[in-house]
């Protein structure tokens, strides 16, 4: 079968570089995927799929059915949203809105989620079971997989599949991550609470920016000093706001952060180690505080035996030169992990790198993908699909 699939996918690809460039040129922001969602929609039912729209607001799903007469689904997930980002690549397909760019290359997944579908659909056996393709909105804002799930996205699926492009993997080569893939990434909001009083006369105040300085030092330094340093922490205040003249000490100071954890129990852990930092610091200085501490998405843990899959489904279809273990996880954050909960999944990386021009970082806005990474994911996705009920 893995001749039939890569002859099909072969065959598809100059479509396929349509569809993705199609796709990069009209971005769209997390929530807002109208055109892309209905493009989507449109592919997925001339394939002979059954097709629903409005999944988790913006959301696709697309069935196909097998020959086994069962109520249970794979699922393979995709996502679709751009971000806010301007382009600044010199593509003759660049992004037609200004200030929206897929840079992250959510362009290439879906497109691989649609190859996917087609390679599937024209293969002369059936799959002996279901696919499910379910093409997310709002990955970027961590919020579309929890609308997919609340919309019925998950039910009755029994494993989910997913990839991710990455740059610093060469094109035609995969990556294979055993265990952690991402972090856990919560938000954080603090607001210091002083009193304010004449720049020249500090003792008579209590200086917010001056104690929000002191958390923010003692929390970077702790980590080093209280956190298991084989379980790693980042912790990151990106944005501070505060003050209101040059000669007035700060009353008030709000700190927004995110904070990153691969382990379960430092995961859990955090809020309290984080409040009883701020909570000494401020007591000490006679300033309050205001914490909110808000729970992200977990991080994505890798199922034991569909990583086995995948990489044996990967080594078959390109060789071990092309085929990557990841020795080391990765601390962004990826909300396939909430699809977790309901069923065990697999995400692997797919290599995009260029071999002969620069290679930019995701969410840069020169970022760009070698476009025969698509062939590569389509294979090694609808290969492990078909595997996958192989061996049900």
């Amino acid at each position: 079968m893995l001749p039939r699939i890569k002859d099909l996918a072969s065959t598809l690809t100059p479509r396929l570089i349509e569809i993705r460039r199609h796709i990069h040129s009209h971005p769209e922001l997390s929530g807002c995927e109208y055109q892309t969602s209905a493009y989507v929609a449109g592919v997925l039912s001339s394939c002979g799929l059954h097709v629903q729209e409005s999944i988790g607001k913006t959301g696709v799903i697309g069935e196909l059915k097998g020959a086994k007469e069962t109520g249970e689904w794979l699922g393979i997930r995709t996502d679709m949203d751009a971000l806010p980002i301007q382009e600044r690549t010199d593509l003759d397909f660049t992004s037609r809105k200004s200030g929206v760019m897929h840079a992250c290359g959510h362009d290439v997944h879906t497109t691989v989620g649609l190859g996917t579908a087609m390679v599937l659909s024209q293969l002369a056996e059936p799959l002996k079971g279901h696919v499910r393709f379910l093409f997310q909105p709002a990955e970027e804002i961590a919020q579309g997989a929890s609308w997919m799930i609340k919309d019925g996205a998950m039910q009755d699926v029994k494993a989910i599949l997913g990839l991710h492009v990455f740059p610093s993997i060469p094109a035609g080569s995969v990556g294979i991550r055993h265990g952690a893939l991402t972090a856990a990434a919560d938000d954080l909001e603090l607001t210091i609470v002083g009193e304010s009083g004449h720049g020249a006369r500090p003792h008579e105040a209590i200086d917010a920016i001056w104690i929000a300085s002191q958390v923010i030092t003692t929390l970077q330094q702790a980590i080093a000093r209280t956190q298991n340093p084989l379980r790693p922490v980042v912790l990151t205040i990106g944005q501070i706001s505060g003050g209101r003249a040059p000669n007035v000490i700060a009353d008030r100071v709000k700190l927004l952060g995110t904070v990153r954890s691969l382990h379960p129990e430092t995961h859990e852990s955090l809020p309290a180690w984080i409040e009883q930092i701020v909570s000494n610091i401020c007591r000490a200085y006679g300033a309050n505080y205001e914490l909110s501490y808000k729970r992200g998405v977990p991080g994505v843990q890798n199922d034991p035996a569909l990583t086995q899959l995948v990489e044996a489904c990967a080594l078959e279809a390109w060789g071990r030169s092309r085929v990557q273990i990841l020795p080391e996880p990765s601390l962004g954050a990826e909300d396939f992990s909430m699809y977790l909960a309901s069923a065990p999944g697999m995400m692997f990386r797919l290599g995009v790198g260029h071999k002969d021009k620069p290679n930019y970082p995701l969410h840069h806005p020169q970022f760009d993908v070698d476009e025969s990474a698509i062939f590569t994911g389509v294979v090694t996705l609808a290969y492990a699909a078909y595997k996958y009920w192989q061996q049900a």
